[in-house]
Formats: structure tokens, C-alpha cells, sequence
């Protein structure tokens, strides 16, 4: 299940904000994560085309541990739960 930006009356910013929050559900579903797992999820675009464009940031923070941090390398509208299980699997 793939998400999309879909933007509201209310701009920009708000259609950001509502694919986060997206996002952030898809991520705890896929990895089964409880809800005093906090989870934030933003998207980096370094605008060298060596980089490859946009990746999608997931910071995993466990009351307790150390903050887990993962990539996904695309932007975070083209994310699917496959993309999030396999970008987890190999954090290293």
C-alpha cells in the first residue's frame, strides 16, 4: 500500500504535515511498533544529483533507548510498506 501527497485547501505545509502523520502510521503498522514509540519522519533532499535525490529520514525513539534512525531512499509520498519493512531490515 503506497501513500500519496494530496494537498489541502489549506496548502502546502498542511498536505506535508498530513503526509507525515500518513507515513508515520504506515511505519508503526509495517513494524508493529506501540503507540509510546515515538516516530518522526521527514524528507531530505541534499540537491546534489549525486545523491539521488529525495530519501525519506525515520527516527525510532523507545522510552528508555537510544534513538534508532533508518533511510528510505525515495521521497516519502513513493513509500510503500515493502519499502519501510526492507529499509528497517537493513539499518545495519
Amino acid at each position: 500500500m503506497a501513500f500519496r501527497l494530496t494537498l489541502g485547501s489549506r496548502g502546502k505545509d498542511f498536505g506535508r504535515a498530513e503526509l507525515s502523520r500518513s507515513a508515520s502510521a504506515l511505519v508503526r503498522q509495517t513494524l508493529g511498533f506501540p503507540e509510546e514509540v515515538l516516530l518522526t519522519i521527514s524528507e531530505i533532499d541534499c540537491g546534489d544529483p549525486a545523491c539521488g535525490g529525495a530519501e525519506t529520514v525515520v527516527l525510532v525513539m523507545r522510552p528508555g533507548e537510544k534513538t534508532t534512525a533508518f533511510k528510505i531512499r525515495m521521497p516519502m509520498a513513493a513509500v510503500a510498506a515493502q519499502d519501510i519493512a526492507t529499509a528497517w531490515a537493513e539499518r545495519g
